[in-house]
């Protein structure tokens, strides 16, 4: 069954990964302050993003509706990485970008 939602499974795990290693870095930055929106998004994005890959690749019934919410949140995600010009945030916002367009189709919003 997960076989048809591959893609978005491997979208998903590129994004959590993104986000993990955003958050990390975010932490390290000399005005962490200043980047806790940035971390709040990038640990909730990881989340869902794990969330999503695990029950599209069981197959769930709810995968689309869950993928729809992903999308939402990947989105969140990307517009507050992008205003950051660290590279770890620029890749971050890249990964959600895909993410969120992946996670759309599947869910067909």
């Amino acid at each position: 069954m997960h076989q048809q939602f591959q893609e978005c499974i491997d979208a998903c795990n590129a994004c959590a990964d993104a986000c993990d290693h955003c958050s990390a870095a975010c932490l390290q930055e000399e005005h962490v302050q200043a980047m806790a929106r940035c971390i709040e998004l990038d640990m909730d994005c990881a989340q869902i993003c794990r969330l999503s890959a695990a029950y599209m690749a069981r197959g769930s019934e709810f995968a689309a509706a869950l993928c729809r919410l992903c999308a939402d949140i990947c989105r969140a995600c990307a517009d507050e990485c992008g205003k950051h010009k660290m590279d770890h945030c620029r890749e971050c916002a890249a990964a959600c970008r895909r993410c969120a367009d992946a996670c759309a189709r599947m869910s067909g919003a």
